[in-house]
């Protein structure tokens, strides 16, 4: 039984995404202190709830804390037939549950799916820190489903509309990529790196190279870089002898040593000159 209870300010974000009258009703409930003991064994998981790995330290830590100082904020559930559906606070109630204790504080409140849905992912994305992986899949299920633009969900969240973006980019990222952003054997800045590359082979093949040789996150962007560079196929043009002597003739004219490549489909003519006096020599040869 939880032992101390704190009232809780409106966070921004879910302040914002809630509708007025939700909004008040919700705040009208914590004020009024509408807490109650809740069987563990009756509430369902939220199937909105973005997280999916938790962290079994942080789990015993927090189980420890509640076991000497109480449930500080309840949980919040919905009724459903009798029973009761998590909305937010699914560390808290694992926490109980290691604790083998039957019943848990909670605000109980009405609220329909849309509304569990924008509860669970804004608490979580505002006051958890979910791996970069899942806050891309929050973010994208509040913009795919609550009918946002990123512009729209910026200005909700009060986050930056790049931070958005950045996020749910790496959704686009081969799934052992993100499994591997997941379970933090790469950063989310390698993936911003490997996300520039269409192909999941070839991102497969820089993430092989990153957990092989421990790259940083600029070395990534380095490697990216010389695999996506268009590899020049230039190779020195066979001539016949009539434009070889030509050049030859040309060369002995403006005293400096001609190139004749082909890159693809065009050919490409140079010469070499050591400053701008000896440049404009050469073209003044070239002229007369």
């Amino acid at each position: 039984m939880a032992k101390a209870y704190k009232k809780r300010v409106l966070g921004r974000g879910l302040s914002a995404i809630l509708n007025e009258d939700d909004n008040n009703r919700f705040k009208q409930n914590i004020n009024s202190n509408n807490i109650n003991e809740i069987d563990v064994n009756d509430i369902s998981l939220n199937p909105d709830q973005p997280r999916t790995n938790f962290n079994q330290n942080s789990l015993e830590q927090l189980a420890s804390s509640i076991n000497e100082l109480g449930l500080i904020q309840p949980i919040t559930v919905k009724e459903n037939d009798g029973k009761y559906i998590l909305i937010s606070g699914e560390r808290r109630l694992r926490a109980f549950k290691k604790l083998n204790l039957d019943s848990i504080p909670a605000y109980i409140r009405k609220a329909n799916d849309q509304s569990s849905l924008e509860m669970a992912l804004v608490e979580n994305i505002q006051r958890r820190d979910l791996d970069a992986i899942e806050i891309a899949i929050s973010y994208k299920r509040l913009i795919e489903e609550l009918n946002l633009s990123h512009d729209e969900m910026s200005k909700k969240l009060g986050k930056d509309r790049s931070t958005i973006t950045n996020y749910i980019r790496l959704l686009k990222l081969d799934p052992i990529i993100q499994s591997g952003i997941r379970d933090k054997f790469i950063s989310m800045g390698h993936g911003r790196a490997i996300i520039n590359i269409a192909s999941h082979e070839k991102q497969l093949f820089i993430y092989e190279q990153i957990l092989k040789n421990n790259l940083s996150v600029r070395q990534t962007e380095i490697k990216v870089r010389e695999l996506d560079k268009p590899k020049s196929v230039t190779k020195n043009l066979e001539i016949d002898k009539s434009i070889k002597d030509q050049i030859q003739k040309t060369e002995s004219k403006i005293k400096s040593k001609i190139n004749l490549k082909k890159n693809k489909n065009k050919f490409i003519l140079s010469f070499i000159f050591k400053s701008k006096r000896e440049l404009i020599q050469i073209l003044k040869k070239l002229n007369d």
